[in-house]
């Protein structure tokens, strides 16, 4: 899976959930051996994107890092 359709697969899962797709934004930071996706979503989606005891975040974390186990990175993704 290439770098741009992680991106495009972030946004379209957090873009699903929020009342503000138009303000998700998802940069990518190659950090050595990790690459880090930044998801940028609108204040007051934050808790959507977070859920109950974080169980949404990490249930995108789950799908982000199946999704790039094909490439040699470790993968993690940060909300900012």
């Amino acid at each position: 899976m290439g770098d741009d359709m992680m991106t495009e697969l972030i946004e379209t899962i957090v873009k699903a959930l929020v009342d503000h797709p138009e303000e998700v934004s998802v940069k990518e930071v190659e950090d050595g051996e990790k690459l880090v996706y930044q998801l940028t979503v609108h204040s007051s989606d934050m808790g959507k994107v977070i859920g109950k005891q974080g169980r949404v975040a990490k249930a995108i974390r789950t799908v982000v890092n199946a999704a790039g186990t094909s490439q040699n990175k470790r993968i993690s993704l940060e909300i900012v």
